[in-house]
């Protein structure tokens, strides 16, 4: 009908995916408009089916319920073209329980000369607009009813409202800047469970089907007096895989929110393990200079899944040692079961192994040097271990969020960024060049993410070796959790002796 159209075109954005594709739309997606010094939030909501008892639609008409009842006014979009179907008065009866104001956007009326198709309907009995979303036709009488009918006036000498969000958590002072997170991954891994936990309510529709999210889903969170704003986006799958049209929108805005957040959670499923589409979103949230938390999602069915594998081993082990004990000798039993000295031999790497599975501590650490050697580029980013489906040391996850946007936005003075460089002996940063390479200072020219200038007496960039030497000795003096660090190389203007050239004898002058 035009829906998420119409919503860019009252908040001036192009937050909401529009194709021909219907049924793109599926969870809330909120905006800020702003008209004749009004500002108000528009709420997009996914096609409505009322009776259809599927997954997908049972759960849009949830979400849109939720924002039914959180409106001041409701607006309901229909293709003017088309006229009323049963579906739409159906809407309209159910729009009418509610007992709010309603209006009508007849859409698709792109002149006065089509004005006259919205005749139909007005049986409703509700004010119709006959309106172009697309081309912004009469969008602006429905703006003027919205400020003249629906809000309340402005009092006098009062200043217009200037379009931003408003915080209305008095916990959350006015200049307090949210953080914000962009939680990515593939398809299916759990990130819109996991903002529903974060958030704390059902933002975000859950679904084992993959694919379920469309659209980048904001949400915002205060905590400990903290505000966070949480963006769910869709599952970034390989270019050869993404051939619907919404689906390569839905990755390109999800690319977009990771350029645009402070922190990216990379979710991953544990169940699964790091695989190459995980490196490949890994290198775009690494590219566009966020802070980076690995979150190994589906940790109890990991857990659960090793306990079989132990329990299997178990198994298989003891009924190994049946049939040896069959076919040897008592006095070769006692032989491989002791040392010479009578107590056991050390354990064998399968008996290691069994035990790493049925200790959880172990089996995380042993997990974490997994994905480490898998994503050897984000060595830099903690590894957090939780499930979204149970909420396990989903609280851990907070106060990781704070310090890796604080690490991001950290500033070092020139001062001390010299003073550590004195006391790091590059001698030991190894490099294949054949001119030794001499660091005579060093400054930061930004920060988000931290950026340092080396004056060196090379033209030619470091190689990555020696970077990665002088990242590592950095992260070791200042905390830099979670945040990725830029160099880049300056050649230092040399002196008149380094030139070549005598310096000037200094002029006598007499006393």
């Amino acid at each position: 009908m035009g829906k998420s159209t119409l919503f860019n075109r009252l908040t001036g954005t192009r937050r909401s995916i529009v194709t021909d594709e219907p049924g793109i739309t599926r969870d809330r997606i909120y905006g800020t408009a702003n008209w004749e010094g009004r500002n108000f939030q528009v709420v997009d909501t996914g096609g409505i089916v009322p009776e259809d008892r599927a997954a997908i639609p049972r759960d849009i008409l949830k979400q849109a319920k939720v924002a039914i009842e959180s409106a001041t006014v409701l607006v309901l979009v229909v293709d003017a073209r088309t006229g009323l179907t049963p579906l739409d008065e159906e809407l309209a009866r159910l729009l009418r329980r509610t007992g709010k104001p309603i209006v009508m956007a007849a859409n698709k009326v792109d002149s006065l000369q089509q004005v006259e198709v919205t005749g139909p309907l007005h049986k409703l009995g509700m004010p119709v607009f006959p309106l172009s979303a697309e081309h912004a036709f009469g969008v602006d009488e429905l703006l003027d009813y919205f400020v003249e009918k629906v809000f309340p006036p402005l009092p006098p000498g009062a200043p217009p409202e200037t379009g931003e969000l408003v915080v209305a958590d008095p916990k959350v002072s006015d200049d307090t800047a949210a953080i914000r997170v962009a939680i990515i991954g593939r398809p299916n891994v759990g990130k819109s469970a996991l903002l529903n936990q974060l958030a704390g309510e059902e933002r975000s529709i859950v679904s084992p089907v993959a694919g379920t999210t469309r659209d980048s889903v904001d949400t915002l969170v205060s905590r400990g007096g903290a505000l966070y704003e949480f963006v769910d986006t869709a599952g970034i799958r390989r270019k050869g895989k993404t051939k619907l049209v919404a689906e390569k929108l839905s990755v390109i805005m999800a690319i977009r929110s990771v350029e645009r957040a402070d922190v990216a959670l990379l979710i991953v499923d544990a169940l699964e393990g790091v695989t190459g589409g995980d490196a490949t979103i890994a290198s775009y949230a690494e590219q566009s200079g966020c802070s980076v938390i690995i979150v190994m999602n589906k940790w109890d069915l990991a857990l659960e899944a090793a306990r079989k594998a132990s329990e299997a081993e178990k198994l298989k082990g003891a009924q190994h040692r049946e049939s040896l004990q069959h076919r040897e000798s008592p006095r070769e039993k006692n032989r491989k079961g002791r040392s010479p000295s009578g107590s056991r031999r050390d354990e064998d790497p399968r008996a290691l192994a069994l035990r790493s599975l049925t200790n959880p501590a172990l089996l995380m650490t042993e997990y974490e040097k997994l994905v480490r050697d898998k994503l050897k580029f984000l060595s830099y980013a903690p590894v957090v271990f939780l499930s979204a489906l149970t909420g396990e040391r989903i609280p851990n996850l907070f106060p990781l969020i704070d310090r890796a946007a604080a690490a991001r936005r950290r500033r070092i003075s020139t001062g001390e960024l010299n003073r550590w460089l004195a006391g790091v002996d590059l001698e030991r940063g190894t490099s294949p060049a054949t001119r030794k390479v001499k660091i005579y200072y060093i400054t930061q020219a930004s920060s988000a993410p931290p950026t340092f200038v080396l004056f060196t007496n090379q033209p030619a960039r470091l190689h990555f070796s020696y970077e990665r030497f002088l990242e590592n000795r950095l992260r070791e003096a200042f905390d830099f959790t979670a945040a990725p660090l830029r160099f880049l190389q300056r050649l230092k203007e040399r002196g008149h002796r380094e030139r070549g050239k005598k310096p000037s004898k200094p002029r006598r002058t007499r006393a």
